[in-house]
């Protein structure tokens, strides 16, 4: 029925990972359909030359910013382009009205998406797809994906999908390393402090992983601004582990990933690049359920708390119960039943 598809995914780097879910499930029913997705420069690196993407149109703006002049650029880029459906993985107003004045003839949005909220933006679609179960208790790929299987007819689940690219930068960062039988991969900063598992945990962590495994080395990977952070984390730690924060393309970090043999991390979107890779991994829940967010990856194995307010909206607590609950002797535990020997 649709030949060429528009996909506006302007959302967070882990989001846009799990959307290439329901990607992957239209590529896989209308192999000749044409998918254009719509994203953030910041998350360009994990769509272009993705598997299941042909094309990419990048969205260049900063958020308190309302060009008129861009927006005018952008509808009449994306109307030269002829695309018969648009397809919005959220209810943003920003794509709603590119998608309307392009004049895209069918345009599909979910009823719900991120929370349970009602949404005016919709007004702007000519295809509202009902999403009735309970947001907290489906992992979000199925969600993106259960706005394919209803408005295309169809059955089916499949998995995220990343570029895989070999890299110079990756093979040069691991260079830095000793040569061990052993690499382990950290992400310590999540991207608001209820995310955040504390220093103290994940260097107790560390500290009895080099005592007890024969021959390890550690890296902590990150975002720029992560880097500060994470040498404090390494001070408290107190032996030499590299910080890589800021030093890979998200490409390179999957990259990483395939050569590590261990990540240990709290919940961001570094979690669902490594989970397609297949990377052994244990994820730290705090604020967030695993519920809804747990890496889509056999090998990866995630804990939480479930404290009864979890999952919530804050980003401060004055007593983050989530996190202090989760010790890292269950991080530990989780590692030996990946098989790794520990005393």
């Amino acid at each position: 029925m649709f030949k060429n598809i528009l996909v506006n995914a302007l959302v967070n780097l882990g989001d846009v990972v799990l959307t290439t879910s329901a990607l992957a499930l239209i590529k896989k029913n209308f192999p000749e359909t044409r998918i254009t997705m719509l994203v953030k420069s910041v998350v360009a690196d994990a769509v272009i030359d993705n598997p299941v993407i042909d094309d990419v149109i990048v969205l260049n703006y900063k958020s308190k910013e309302n060009s008129l002049k861009k927006m005018r650029e952008l509808v009449k880029e994306i109307k030269k382009r002829d695309f018969d459906l648009a397809i919005s993985f959220d209810r943003k107003l920003r794509p709603a009205l590119l998608t309307f004045f392009a004049g895209i003839p069918r345009r599909v949005v979910p009823s719900k998406v991120f929370d349970d909220n009602k949404s005016r933006v919709t007004i702007f679609y000519t295809d509202v797809i009902e999403i009735s179960h309970d947001l907290n208790k489906t992992l979000q790929a199925e969600t993106y994906q259960e706005i394919i299987r209803k408005f295309f007819n169809i059955s089916g689940h499949e998995t995220p999908k990343f570029p895989k690219k070999s890299s110079k930068v990756a093979e040069n960062l691991l260079k830095r390393l000793p040569a061990t039988k052993f690499k382990i991969a950290l992400c310590v900063k999540g991207t608001f402090p209820l995310k955040t598992w504390s220093k103290e945990y994940f260097a107790e962590v560390v500290q009895n992983l080099k005592k007890n495994l024969d021959s390890v080395a550690f890296f902590i990977v990150g975002a720029p601004n992560d880097r500060d952070y994470a040498d404090e984390v390494i001070k408290e730690i107190g032996f030499e582990v590299e910080n890589f924060c800021g030093e890979t393309s998200l490409t390179d970090l999957a990259e990483l990933f395939r050569r590590a043999d261990l990540f240990i991390t709290v919940d961001t979107g570094a979690t669902h690049i490594a989970a397609t890779t297949g990377v052994k991994m244990v994820t730290v829940y705090g604020c967030t359920s695993p519920d809804r967010w747990h890496p889509i990856n056999k090998n990866a194995i995630a804990l939480t708390s479930r404290e009864p307010c979890c999952p919530c909206t804050k980003k401060i607590c004055d007593e983050p119960l989530c996190l202090k609950n989760v010790k890292p002797a269950q991080v530990l535990d989780a590692i030996r039943n990946l098989g790794f020997g520990l005393e």
